[in-house]
C-alpha cells in the first residue's frame, strides 16, 4: 500500500505528502542526499526519503545474521557512526544493532534491493567480492579503507561499490553538477566537474568523448547500464538527473 500521506514527529507542525522533489535535497532524518519522490513539506522546506518517512521499528538483514536492527533517530551510542552499506557517516536517521560491536545502516542503505534487473544485465548486492570496483579499481573502498557493499553483475566484470557510487554523486553535487539541470546527455561536457570525477589516467575530454568501435563500444554501453541500475536502486530513479554523469564516467571507463 503506498502511503501519500504522514504524520512524523520530527515535522509536528504539518502533515508530509509524497511528492517529487524538482531539486535535489538533504533528508532531514537521516542527512544524506535525496533525488525525486520523497515525504516533503513545501511550506517548510523538509524532506524525508520514503525509507526515513515510513521506517519499520525493526527488522532483519540477510547480511548480519542474528541481528535485529532497531530504528532510532539518533545513535543511542556515543562517538562517531559508519553506516555498514555506503560507509558514510551516520549523521541522523539509523538502523543499529543491539551487539556491543552494534552494525549501524542508513535506512536506504537499509532497503537496498538485493538484485536488480534490467536492460539486459542482472546485478547481485554482496559483502564480499573477487571482482574489482570499476570506479576505484580496488575491492576495497579506497577513501574508506573496508570493502563495504558492492553491486556485482553474474558474470563479474562489473562491480561498483556503493560507497564509491555514492562518493561520484556528492562530488557532482557539492560542485554544482546538478545546478544545470541536464536532461540529455551532452557529447561535449568537458567541464572540471565531470573531469574531477572520471578515473585519473584520462588526459583530454576528446579521449572522454570519443570511444573506441567495437569492444569499447560495447563495453561503455553496459557499463552505462550498470550505472543506471545502481544510481536508481541508492537515489531512486533520478535518471535525467544522471544523464550526463553517466556518460562522462562510462566513457572514461570504455577509454582507459
Amino acid at each position: 500500500m503506498r502511503i501519500t500521506e504522514i504524520e512524523h514527529p520530527t515535522h509536528p507542525l504539518h502533515q508530509l505528502k509524497l511528492e517529487s522533489s524538482p531539486v535535489p535535497y538533504i533528508c532531514d532524518g537521516c542527512k544524506e542526499l535525496g533525488f525525486g519522490i520523497c515525504y516533503q513539506c513545501q511550506i517548510c522546506n523538509f524532506h524525508l526519503h520514503k525509507e526515513c518517512g515510513v521506517a519499520s521499528s525493526s527488522f532483519y538483514h540477510r547480511f548480519f545474521k542474528g541481528c535485529e536492527f532497531k530504528f532510532y533517530e539518533e545513535s543511542p551510542r556515543l562517538g562517531a557512526r559508519v553506516c555498514d552499506g555506503c560507509w558514510r557517516d551516520i549523521g541522523g536517521f539509523v538502523y543499529q544493532c543491539s551487539h556491543e560491536r552494534a552494525n549501524d545502516l542508513h535506512p536506504p542503505c537499509a532497503k537496498l534491493p538485493a538484485t536488480l534487473a534490467g536492460e539486459g544485465m542482472k546485478l547481485v548486492l554482496k559483502e564480499n567480492v573477487k571482482s574489482k570496483c570499476l570506479k576505484c579499481k580496488s575491492r576495497r573502498n579506497s577513501s574508506k579503507g573496508s570493502r563495504g557493499w558492492c553491486y556485482v553483475s553474474d558474470c563479474g566484470k562489473f562491480c561498483f561499490h556503493v560507497a564509491c557510487v555514492k562518493e561520484m554523486v556528492y562530488e557532482a553535487w557539492e560542485m554544482g553538477y546538478f545546478d544545470r539541470q541536464e536532461t540529455e546527455p551532452d557529447p561535449n561536457v568537458d567541464g572540471s566537474v565531470v573531469r574531477s570525477l572520471v578515473p585519473s589516467g584520462l588526459s583530454s575530454s576528446t579521449e572522454m568523448v570519443q570511444p573506441r568501435p567495437g569492444k569499447a563500444m560495447h563495453y561503455w554501453k553496459m557499463v552505462a547500464s550498470v550505472l543506471k541500475l545502481i544510481l536508481s536502486a541508492i537515489f531512486g530513479d533520478p535518471i535525467t538527473a544522471f544523464a550526463t554523469l553517466i556518460f562522462a564516467l562510462a566513457q572514461s571507463l570504455a577509454t582507459n
